[in-house]
Protein backbone atom coordinates (compact mmCIF):
# COMPACT_ATOMS: atom_id res chain seq x y z
CA UNK A 1 0.00 0.00 0.00
CA UNK A 2 1.31 3.43 -0.92
CA UNK A 3 1.81 6.01 1.86
CA UNK A 4 -0.81 8.32 0.36
CA UNK A 5 -3.44 5.55 0.27
CA UNK A 6 -2.58 4.50 3.83
CA UNK A 7 -3.04 8.04 5.18
CA UNK A 8 -6.33 8.44 3.29
CA UNK A 9 -7.66 5.10 4.58
CA UNK A 10 -6.68 5.88 8.17
CA UNK A 11 -8.25 9.34 7.93
CA UNK A 12 -11.58 7.95 6.73
CA UNK A 13 -11.51 5.28 9.44
CA UNK A 14 -10.94 7.90 12.14
CA UNK A 15 -13.72 10.15 10.84
CA UNK A 16 -16.09 7.19 10.63
CA UNK A 17 -15.29 6.16 14.20
CA UNK A 18 -15.88 9.67 15.51
CA UNK A 19 -19.16 9.94 13.58
CA UNK A 20 -20.50 6.63 14.85
CA UNK A 21 -19.56 7.34 18.48
CA UNK A 22 -21.20 10.77 18.28
CA UNK A 23 -24.36 9.26 16.83
CA UNK A 24 -24.54 6.56 19.51
CA UNK A 25 -23.89 9.05 22.29
CA UNK A 26 -26.64 11.33 20.97
CA UNK A 27 -29.14 8.46 20.93
CA UNK A 28 -28.26 7.38 24.45
CA UNK A 29 -28.73 10.84 25.94
CA UNK A 30 -31.80 11.97 24.00
CA UNK A 31 -33.68 14.51 26.09
CA UNK A 32 -36.76 14.96 23.93
CA UNK A 33 -40.13 14.16 25.43
CA UNK A 34 -43.70 14.56 24.30
CA UNK A 35 -46.14 15.84 26.86
CA UNK A 36 -49.89 15.44 26.81
CA UNK A 37 -52.15 18.46 26.98
CA UNK A 38 -54.91 18.13 29.58
CA UNK A 39 -57.11 21.21 29.79
CA UNK A 40 -54.72 24.14 30.06
CA UNK A 41 -51.79 22.07 31.33
CA UNK A 42 -48.97 20.23 29.60
CA UNK A 43 -48.48 17.02 31.59
CA UNK A 44 -45.10 15.27 31.65
CA UNK A 45 -44.17 12.17 33.66
CA UNK A 46 -41.34 12.77 36.12
CA UNK A 47 -39.90 9.48 34.85
CA UNK A 48 -38.85 11.38 31.69
CA UNK A 49 -36.03 12.89 33.81
CA UNK A 50 -34.83 9.52 35.13
CA UNK A 51 -31.82 7.62 33.80
CA UNK A 52 -30.83 4.18 35.12
CA UNK A 53 -27.06 3.73 35.28
CA UNK A 54 -25.46 0.78 37.05
CA UNK A 55 -28.48 0.14 39.30
CA UNK A 56 -28.43 3.77 40.40
CA UNK A 57 -31.13 6.27 39.50
CA UNK A 58 -29.79 9.51 38.10
CA UNK A 59 -31.58 12.49 36.59
CA UNK A 60 -31.25 14.50 33.40
CA UNK A 61 -30.67 18.21 34.00
CA UNK A 62 -33.31 19.10 31.45
CA UNK A 63 -35.76 17.74 28.91
CA UNK A 64 -37.25 19.36 25.82
CA UNK A 65 -40.98 18.85 25.42
CA UNK A 66 -42.59 18.87 21.99
CA UNK A 67 -46.32 18.80 21.33
CA UNK A 68 -48.00 19.26 17.95
CA UNK A 69 -50.38 21.84 19.43
CA UNK A 70 -47.52 24.13 20.49
CA UNK A 71 -45.70 26.44 18.10
CA UNK A 72 -42.39 26.07 19.99
CA UNK A 73 -41.00 23.42 22.33
CA UNK A 74 -40.69 23.98 26.07
CA UNK A 75 -37.44 23.24 27.91
CA UNK A 76 -37.83 22.07 31.51
CA UNK A 77 -34.80 22.22 33.81
CA UNK A 78 -34.68 20.11 36.97
CA UNK A 79 -32.84 21.69 39.90
CA UNK A 80 -34.02 19.24 42.57
CA UNK A 81 -37.06 17.04 43.37
CA UNK A 82 -39.41 20.00 43.73
CA UNK A 83 -37.73 22.80 41.77
CA UNK A 84 -38.16 23.07 38.01
CA UNK A 85 -38.03 25.83 35.41
CA UNK A 86 -40.15 25.68 32.23
CA UNK A 87 -39.02 27.94 29.37
CA UNK A 88 -40.64 28.75 26.03
CA UNK A 89 -37.98 28.18 23.36
CA UNK A 90 -38.79 31.29 21.33
CA UNK A 91 -36.13 33.99 21.21
CA UNK A 92 -37.47 37.32 22.45
CA UNK A 93 -35.49 39.16 19.77
CA UNK A 94 -37.05 38.01 16.47
CA UNK A 95 -38.79 34.75 17.37
CA UNK A 96 -36.29 32.10 16.23
CA UNK A 97 -36.41 28.72 17.99
CA UNK A 98 -33.70 28.49 20.63
CA UNK A 99 -31.17 25.66 20.89
CA UNK A 100 -30.26 24.12 24.24
CA UNK A 101 -26.60 23.66 25.20
CA UNK A 102 -26.57 22.36 28.78
CA UNK A 103 -27.52 25.24 31.09
CA UNK A 104 -27.44 27.75 28.22
CA UNK A 105 -30.07 28.50 25.57
CA UNK A 106 -28.83 30.15 22.40
CA UNK A 107 -30.51 31.74 19.40
CA UNK A 108 -29.08 30.42 16.13
CA UNK A 109 -30.19 33.54 14.24
CA UNK A 110 -28.37 36.34 16.05
CA UNK A 111 -26.61 34.75 19.04
CA UNK A 112 -28.76 35.89 21.96
CA UNK A 113 -28.15 33.76 25.07
CA UNK A 114 -30.31 32.91 28.07
CA UNK A 115 -29.61 30.97 31.26
CA UNK A 116 -31.53 27.95 32.59
CA UNK A 117 -34.07 30.21 34.29
CA UNK A 118 -34.78 32.19 31.11
CA UNK A 119 -32.82 35.28 32.08
CA UNK A 120 -31.24 37.06 29.11
CA UNK A 121 -27.43 36.96 29.34
CA UNK A 122 -26.33 38.38 25.96
CA UNK A 123 -28.25 40.32 23.31
CA UNK A 124 -29.42 41.44 20.86
CA UNK A 125 -32.52 40.16 22.73
CA UNK A 126 -33.48 42.61 25.46
CA UNK A 127 -36.10 40.59 27.36
CA UNK A 128 -36.14 37.36 29.35
CA UNK A 129 -37.84 34.22 28.06
CA UNK A 130 -41.43 33.37 28.82
CA UNK A 131 -41.67 31.01 31.77
CA UNK A 132 -44.53 28.77 32.90
CA UNK A 133 -45.75 27.88 36.38
CA UNK A 134 -45.14 24.23 37.29
CA UNK A 135 -46.91 22.02 39.81
CA UNK A 136 -45.32 18.73 40.88
CA UNK A 137 -48.14 16.28 41.52
CA UNK A 138 -47.37 12.65 42.43
CA UNK A 139 -45.33 11.35 39.49
CA UNK A 140 -46.11 14.18 37.04
CA UNK A 141 -45.20 17.73 36.20
CA UNK A 142 -48.10 19.97 35.27
CA UNK A 143 -46.99 22.98 33.25
CA UNK A 144 -49.66 25.68 33.04
CA UNK A 145 -50.09 26.85 29.43
CA UNK A 146 -52.63 29.60 30.07
CA UNK A 147 -52.32 32.34 27.45
CA UNK A 148 -49.69 30.67 25.25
Amino acid sequence: MQRKDFIKTCGFACLGGIGISTLLEGCATAKISSGAIAGSDLVVPLADFEVQQAKKKQYKRYIIINNDQLKYPICVYRFDEQTYSALWLECTHLGAELQVFGDKLQCPAHGSEFDNKGVMQHGPADANLRTFPIIVEKDQLKISLKAV
